[in-house]
């Protein structure tokens, strides 16, 4: 038999698993070992606050696979508790040290093609007390073992968490699920702070209900035995912290053999996920990658991409190797892989509701220079009539000048991930709001309606491309603000929805009174229109204009959006 191409892979869970499954289905003869820092070679990380919370009740089905079940199935050596320290290129070597009960050995282990995938570590900021035993991180289950010993042994009776991100919030959840007294210390302006601020505001919401405490532009500058220190002095009770403040990527190894490392501070690769040495290939939340909607350099920990950056990775390797030898027939249909990039599709539970994106937020494209518009609306998740409703609250961004979509976001209880996952295919295919008010969605009562959310949206986009429904976007809102009495805000909602909130000295006159009560409108003022949800708006928007009003506009996403406004007037 020709000598077996030996494969190394540093790094296992979900690029690093994945690539080995990959390499044994495309070369049956492979030599294929991965070399795990850990004690757990391929686990569900993204399922470790489920098992704090209750909701996965077994330990062992975070487990996806062993290293006596990857010997059996695919014959791949698994080294657990072993660090790749160097990589000696010229050589073609990885020293590695393993540990043991006995103590540390090293090795050289060699290696044709490497792999890289040691993924990211959890931030720890430089905050005084934060090496303290009650203040813990959520990565492995090494982690989450030590959270649940702490919660059994000390009974924490209030719980900070220190990050209101996907880590963070998922297990603040926990955290309010087992009965704990829960504070969320976010250093931004609102939780999520990936999406834009009206969502990350609604979390906060969901949260409070639940009696839990939201902090936001909040620093930590002290972790005492009994409370977190902020900076402004306040002292929030805590016998159990969790630090959830970001992700940093493991490159520290690939700095050592002088891999080139990109600008986002991952480690940078090639659309074949190639690095700057033609026999390492990397893949996961340590390498910096591309953005589909505004090509710029990312880092995107999420786990879809890295599982498909694993499988992609490895073809890419096998080939590369056996390119210079005789194809294999059964690999001669294949052809190298390229990576196009990533969305971001997100989707997160905050109990019982639901809080997905993909593509860009109105911010981050505002932030990238993009010609960058957005509208919101509420909607049913289907028909109104069929029992069971329940609202969505959507947005879609897109370029102004060619209507192409750039992003969505959406919350609700049902149907919301549905939506976004409809959205990432529009994405991936380059559709703009044109076409997606075109799309024909699946539809019966208790599944949406005739026109779906998704239409309403992009209805609501073309109306205001084209000016036939102008719609204000909530950075209009902003800068309008700073002048509240320039504008004229105008509530065509009901006397029961204006009576639980509205703008001070706005101009209520519900829509359906609208026509008879013309004449109590002012003509000397841009008019903002403020409906429930965006619909009813829409309706005032085109009436005002048949009557002559020139300066009109609706507020996308209505009061749903408004009322979580930094700074308005609110009685």
């Amino acid at each position: 038999m020709e000598y077996a191409m030996k494969a190394l892979i540093i790094g296992g869970v979900a690029a690093g698993a994945t690539a080995a499954a990959r390499i044994r289905r495309l070369d049956e003869h492979a030599e294929i070992t991965i070399v795990e820092r850990g004690p757990y070679v391929s686990f569900a990380n993204c399922g470790l606050p489920y098992h704090i919370s209750g909701a996965i009740e077994k330990r062992s089905k975070l487990l996806v696979q062993t290293p006596e079940g990857f010997m059996s199935r695919y014959r791949v050596q698994v080294m657990l508790n072993t660090e790749a320290i160097a990589v000696n290129r010229n050589s073609k070597q990885v020293t590695v040290d393993t540990k043991t009960a006995e103590g540390s050995t090293e090795q050289a282990l060699a290696y044709d093609v490497l792999l890289l995938a040691q993924g990211g570590t959890p931030v720890f900021p430089n905050i005084e007390g934060i090496d303290a035993p009650h203040v813990f991180k959520l990565w492995t289950i090494p982690d989450m073992d030590k959270i649940l010993k702490h919660i059994k042994e000390q009974s924490p009776r209030n719980a900070v968490v220190i990050g209101g991100g996907f880590i963070g919030l998922e297990t603040a959840e926990a955290f309010v699920e087992r009965g704990l007294t829960v504070t969320i210390v976010e250093a931004l302006d609102h939780v999520m702070p990936q999406l834009d601020a009206v969502y990350g505001r609604h979390v906060e919401d969901q949260f409070k209900e639940r009696g839990a405490a939201v902090y936001t532009n909040a620093v930590v500058k002290k972790i005492t035995d009994t409370a977190v220190i902020l900076g402004n002095g306040t002292a929030i009770p805590a016998d159990l912290v969790l630090v959830s403040a970001g992700v940093k990527p493991n490159t520290e190894l690939a700095q050592k053999a002088g891999l080139e490392i990109g600008k986002t501070g991952g480690l940078a690769v090639d659309e074949f996920l190639r690095t700057s040495d033609p026999w390492i290939w990397a893949a996961g939340d340590m390498i910096e990658i591309e953005s589909k909607i505004s090509n710029a350099k990312v880092r995107i920990p999420l786990a879809g991409p890295a599982n498909r950056q694993g499988r992609i990775a490895a073809t890419n390797a096998v080939l590369a190797w056996h390119s210079g030898k005789s194809m294999p027939e059964s690999m001669s249909m294949l052809t190298p892989m390229s990576y196009k990039g990533a969305l971001g599709t997100s989707v997160i539970k905050i109990f019982d509701t639901t809080l997905a994106s993909t593509g860009l937020s109105f911010t981050q494209a505002k932030r990238a220079g993009l010609p960058v518009r957005e509208v919101s609306l509420i909607k049913g998740n289907h028909a109104g009539y069929y029992p069971g409703a329940e609202d969505i609250l959507l947005t879609l961004v897109y370029n102004e000048k060619n209507g192409r979509l750039l992003g969505a976001e959406a919350f609700g209880k049902q149907g919301v991930e549905k939506r976004i996952d409809a959205v990432a295919v529009a994405l991936h295919a380059g559709l703009t709001v044109y076409d997606l008010a075109e799309i024909d969605f699946a539809y019966a009562p208790p599944y949406s309606s005739a026109n779906d959310p998704l239409n309403m949206a992009a209805f609501m986009a073309v109306n205001n491309l084209s000016g036939y429904s102008p719609v204000i976007s909530m950075d209009e809102i902003e800068t309008s603000l700073k002048n509240p009495d320039a504008v004229l805000w105008l509530d065509v909602r009901n006397y029961g929805e204006y009576a639980k909130g509205h703008i001070k000295n706005s101009l209520h006159i519900p829509v359906d009174e609208l026509r008879d009560r013309i004449d109590e409108i002012p003509r000397d003022k841009p008019i903002y229109c403020i409906s429930v949800g965006g619909f009813e708006g829409h309706l005032a928007v085109r009436m005002l204009k048949q009557h002559g009003f020139k300066h009109v506009k609706n507020i996308s996403g209505g009061w749903s959006h408004l009322k979580f406004m930094r700074g308005l007037s609110i009685e």
